[in-house]
């Protein structure tokens, strides 16, 4: 591996992710987050790359915080919008995976993001609050917001997700 220049460096592990695959289907979605939480199921790998973690979860709501580092940078010093993004991305998603039973997933459909202040490694750990606005037989939708450590808005966005049940016995996908 070619150091990169000035000598930094951002190296990560992770654990399988299919244990939290197959072992999440079985609960629901609140206890899935909860065992992710106390250690109990392995965080997926993405979590690992961003350096983010799930603090809090109820039904219809879930917090995640962030710590945002050069490595996350766009070209004129400041955290890559699609990094925020994902952050927002992952927190709606978990909203609404609360409110799902064991063996039922959901996909996000489409996200709008607004950024509204310059995100960089100084302004401290990120906090990312979703919470479900509408949940319904095949769709949901998920609010956010992006506060850095002062405790002042960075961005928000909404979500819709596609609820993904398994077909019923003699029904076809």
């Amino acid at each position: 591996m070619v150091e990169p220049a000035g000598g930094r460096r951002h190296v990560i592990s992770w654990e399988d992710p299919g244990i939290l695959a197959r072992e999440g289907l079985t609960m629901s979605g609140l206890d899935c987050l909860r065992a992710l939480i106390d250690g109990r199921l392995p965080p997926p790998p993405a979590c690992s790359l961003m350096d983010f973690r799930l603090t809090e979860v109820a039904e219809g709501h879930a917090v995640g915080v962030m710590e945002p580092a050069e490595y996350q940078y766009n070209p004129f010093g400041g955290v890559h919008g699609g990094v925020l993004t994902t952050l927002m991305d992952t927190v709606m998603g978990c909203a609404v995976h609360t409110m799902l039973p064991a063996g039922v997933l959901y996909s996000t459909l489409e996200i709008k993001s607004s950024f509204v202040r310059h995100v960089s490694a100084g302004s401290g750990t990120l906090r990312c609050d979703g919470s479900v606005v509408y949940f319904g037989g095949r769709t949901a939708t998920a609010e956010c917001r992006v506060t850095d450590a002062s405790g002042d808005l960075c961005a928000h966005g909404t979500t819709t997700c596609l609820i993904l049940r398994p077909p019923r016995a003699g029904r076809q996908a």
